[in-house]
């Protein structure tokens, strides 16, 4: 059940502005997007300083980022350009562990999205449908900048609790799904949460090569351990698995514990990893003991493995709208009943705390 992306831009074609110092690069993007009937590259930029030419005579609507560049780093003009004309970026990097880090830097200085920079011409087909629904989906973005995010809004205790006091069941666990936006949403969620939360299993849509990075990223700020998720570990107290890129991620309760399994199989939604396959495996392996939280992002996955899940007791909150990069993932759950919560970013680690603390909830049939 895959569907085209749609061009957000009424009555004209999206103005695209390819920024990298590789004219490889940039004629490689400029061919695998020239048939594409909603998008026009209008422009190609060598470095920062032509890029803010281009911009001031183009106006393009979306731009595509390399990070690594002579003159000016893409970082840097990353960080000025949030603070003087804020605009959609989707930063296309390499898969080099220093190319990572810069992509997920880029994240959380403001980029919307990041994909991996093609090489060679046997590329362009697969450049081509990638960054065609990139850049159709930053147009419809909410550009956020850096500390945009904001204090946590009160509700009764507000933040999450520092340690989890109560005695939880062995299998609870917290169920977490993003893309679009959602990897400074898993960190905002993650460093609220204490370091004895119970196994987190998280999938974050995000190319292959990048998710390592991410993980370790959040291993480095969050209370509790974070990692990429190999085949048959083991979730316990404490342990935030991630999902990797181009790997499914399923559960199954192994008897005193929770056991990862990762494979391949056709993309869900356009995505491999894809939320739903892990809330519909985590329907029968945890049911009405799972947590789960829906964050932003574009398209609908994640909906309809909720709808199972809520069905089956557990409790759920999706983002809302006001506070994600893509009200996409989150809206198609809300529309389904999928969501017995909708709350602000910064208020879904205190939710998910408070439903671990609550006792756990009878199978409930959705009426929608």
């Amino acid at each position: 059940m895959n569907t085209p992306v749609p061009n957000p831009v009424a009555g004209r074609k999206i103005r695209l502005l390819v920024v990298d110092d590789s004219p490889t690069v940039r004629m490689l993007v400029t061919r695998s997007l020239v048939d594409d009937p909603d998008i026009e590259v209008v422009a190609g930029a060598a470095d920062p300083y032509e890029a803010r030419d281009r911009i001031l005579e183009l106006q393009p609507d979306v731009m595509t980022l390399d990070l690594e560049m002579p003159r000016m780093d893409g970082l840097t003009f990353l960080r000025i350009l949030m603070q003087k004309r804020p605009m959609p970026v989707v930063v296309m990097s390499s898969l080099t562990q220093k190319g990572s880090e810069l992509a997920l830097e880029a994240l959380q200085c403001g980029a919307v999205d990041v994909l991996a920079k093609p090489y060679g011409s046997n590329s362009t087909a697969l450049l081509g449908r990638q960054l065609a629904e990139r850049v159709k989906m930053a147009v419809g973005c909410r550009v956020r900048l850096p500390g945009q995010a904001g204090p946590a809004p009160r509700i009764g205790s507000s933040d999450a609790p520092a340690v989890i006091k109560n005695r939880l069941h062995p299998k609870q666990i917290i169920l977490l799904g993003a893309s679009t936006g959602g990897t400074e949403a898993l960190r905002e969620v993650l460093i609220r949460l204490p370091s004895n939360c119970p196994p987190i299993a998280i999938v974050q849509h995000i190319p292959a090569g990048f998710s390592r990075a991410f993980a370790e990223r959040m291993n480095k700020t969050c209370k509790m351990e974070v990692r990429e998720a190999v085949h048959g570990d083991t979730l316990r107290t404490g342990l935030a698995l991630i999902a990797p890129g181009d790997y499914h991620m399923t559960l199954r309760w192994a008897g005193a514990h929770y056991e990862v399994g990762l494979r391949q199989g056709p993309p869900v939604w356009h995505q491999r990893p894809a939320v739903d396959i892990l809330f519909k495996s985590a329907v029968e392996a945890a049911g009405h003991h799972a947590v789960v939280g829906l964050l932003t992002g574009m398209g609908r996955d994640g909906a309809d493995g909720m709808l199972k899940l809520r069905e089956a007791g557990a409790f759920t909150v999706a983002q809302d709208e006001a506070t994600c990069v893509v009200y996409g993932m989150p809206k198609a759950a809300v529309e389904l009943g999928a969501a017995a919560k909708i709350a602000p970013l910064l208020q879904i680690p205190h939710l998910l705390a408070q439903a671990l603390a609550e006792p756990a909830s009878a199978p409930e049939r959705v009426t929608r």
